[in-house]
């Protein structure tokens, strides 16, 4: 293995080759290890405007946002305001959903971990006021449950706007404000923007997109999602070193780097710890902590989240017991290629760590009836329908719906092929992945119940499938 010296040498030296064969407009990396924090920077905060990136400059974090909004429910469990295994009810009276039985039983716990079964993808906007995430509960009240709570794993962006909502009602103050007292500062945080009023005081980055393949990345043409989805990964900014100021926290007991306590002793490690395992996609965790997304490799597990918003990136990867934790910011491009190219390389020399193979179609697939995985799954913000023709081949159609289509996402359709047992593989990369489609449970009559991507999208009714 490499010493910290070596290896924060390697990437200032990849880092733009790596950068310019993904497409990546800018990225910042930060890295962890033997006590030393290591950055390096390179690109543009926007093609447009052609500010270069430094290691100074913020980029959005989206989805590992929920490892903070986590960290402030634990706090509260920490100082005996939550319980845990309580229904979320207990804290929030007025949480309802389109299944009531379902809406009194569901437990905090099981919002932390994704199983509590109710469709996630909820990105409705109720404005920019501090009332946004109190209104968002407002419109889970026709959410269909998908499965019973507790079931099973189904990642679950609404159950994180729940989660912070609870934490506004006990802290008495808005979520951005929790995070600013309660993590900002005790973390030593100066270079972090809870919203994009506080990004304009920072070098911030842009997100970029491909409209169409091969058009290129271009700026995306807005730089957030809603406010009421904050508590679930839509604002948070900061710079790579600021998001392994937080990882180190983790990795020390819930001490930030000076010795302030932000979590009681052992319960970072409760957050780590397995709670739930995962369908076998390939390029997610195999298993789920209260928070975390977990990767269940021989002889230690690496932790993490990764979170994408409008055209930006962010991976994080902690190696618990080794002090090694790396942060990767993107504005665009292969950002998951980066990722590869780098982590492989810093994780091995630094902690021995080999990351698994990542999915990809068979040599030569194997003709299958695909017959229990016909038919259309639906969700909010998509419609999946499989078909299969009579030569055999296997198609999935995908047609996008609200926020999806707001962003100009267009019905595509795809091949796929047999994968694993249960599960089908497109046949093409998708934004340079393969992403397995597991294919579980049974609807009474031969056929799949859910078509599994991560989420659980259930197969829907004749009606809901002629929409």
């Amino acid at each position: 293995m490499s010493t910290r010296h070596e290896v924060n040498a390697w990437v200032a030296e990849q880092l733009p080759r790596l950068a310019t064969q993904f497409q990546v407009p800018g990225a910042t990396v930060a890295i962890l290890a033997e006590g030393e924090v290591g950055e390096a920077a390179h690109g543009v905060l926007s093609r447009d405007t052609e500010v270069a990136v430094t290691t100074d400059s913020l980029f959005q974090i989206g989805s590992i946002t929920k490892l903070w909004t986590a960290t402030l429910v634990l706090q509260l469990a920490d100082e005996g305001r939550v319980d845990l295994d309580a229904p979320v009810r207990q804290y929030l009276p007025e949480f309802a959903l389109a299944d009531e039985g379902a809406a009194a039983a569901i437990t905090v716990h099981q919002l932390l971990e994704h199983t509590a079964g109710f469709e996630g993808d909820v990105f409705t906007d109720t404005g920019v006021g501090d009332d946004c995430v109190e209104k968002f509960l407002g419109v889970l009240a026709d959410v269909p449950q998908l499965f019973p709570p507790g079931e099973q794993f189904s990642y679950n962006n609404a159950g994180y706007c729940v989660l912070g909502r609870l934490v506004e009602v006990l802290r008495e103050k808005t979520y951005d404000q929790c995070l600013r007292d309660h993590l900002f500062a005790p973390l030593g945080l100066k270079h972090v923007a809870a919203s994009p009023y506080e990004a304009l005081l920072f070098r911030t980055a842009v997100g970029h997109i491909e409209v169409e393949p091969g058009a290129g990345y271009h700026p995306a043409p807005f730089w957030a999602m809603a406010r009421s989805n904050s508590p679930a990964g839509s604002m948070l900014s900061m710079r790579a070193a600021d998001l392994i100021a937080f990882a180190r926290m983790q990795l020390e007991d819930g001490r930030a780097a000076d010795g302030t306590p932000v979590l009681a002793p052992g319960t970072a490690a409760r957050m780590q710890q397995k709670q739930v395992k995962v369908p076998d996609l390939g390029l997610m965790g195999t298993s789920w902590g209260l928070g975390f997304e977990r990767f269940d490799l021989p002889g230690t597990p690496l932790i993490g989240h990764d979170g994408n918003t409008i055209g930006q990136s962010a991976f994080l990867r902690m190696v618990p017991g080794t002090g090694v934790a790396v942060a990767l910011l993107t504005n665009g491009g292969d950002a998951l290629g980066l990722h590869r190219a780098l982590f492989t390389h810093i994780l091995a020399e630094l902690a021995g760590v080999t990351l698994p193979e990542l999915p990809a179609p068979p040599a030569e697939a194997a003709r299958i009836d695909a017959t229990r995985y016909t038919g259309t799954y639906s969700a909010q913000v998509y419609d999946l329908t499989v078909t299969q023709e009579d030569d055999g081949r296997i198609w999935l159609e995908q047609k996008p719906h609200g926020l999806l289509a707001e962003l100009g996402e267009q019905t595509e359709r795809r091949e796929m092929l047999a994968y694993r047992d249960g599960s089908l593989i497109p046949a093409e990369p998708i934004q340079g992945m393969y992403m397995p489609h597991v294919f579980l449970g049974d609807d009474g009559t031969g056929h799949a119940l859910y078509l599994h991507v991560g989420r659980a999208v259930r197969r829907a009714t004749s009606q809901e499938a002629s929409r």
